[in-house]
């Protein structure tokens, strides 16, 4: 299941490249807001990867969840934190994001098999 990961991954970095290759300011700014937001500050990077997480799954991002998963393992985040993250997506977003859970414990597995 880890091809998951790494097709998600390969794609992603493959496509950022795409974008960055034609060094438009706003998207270069935009992306660096971006990392901007999600480092250390008065939330530890964990918390804002679990909030990225559960705003990625109430606007049912798929992209956007695999790669808050992603971060959050590598924050050291455990399953039972991410269940609750998604019992809280679910909450907010309603029973349309049942479907984006599905494939999150999908892709949370893969992510533990790697």
């Amino acid at each position: 299941m880890s091809h998951l990961v790494s097709q998600f991954n390969d794609y992603r970095e493959r496509m950022n490249e795409k974008i960055f290759e034609q060094d438009n300011l706003v998207l270069k700014r935009f992306f660096n807001l971006d990392t901007n937001t999600y480092a250390e500050g008065a939330l530890s990077t964990a918390t804002k990867e679990l909030l990225g997480l559960v705003a990625s799954m109430v606007l049912r991002c798929d992209d956007c969840i695999k790669y808050h998963l992603g971060q959050c393992y590598k924050q050291g985040i455990t399953t039972a934190q991410i269940f609750e993250v998604f019992a809280v997506a679910n909450i907010v977003g309603g029973s349309i994001v049942i479907p984006h859970t599905r494939r999150a414990v999908e892709y949370w597995e893969a992510l533990q098999q790697q």
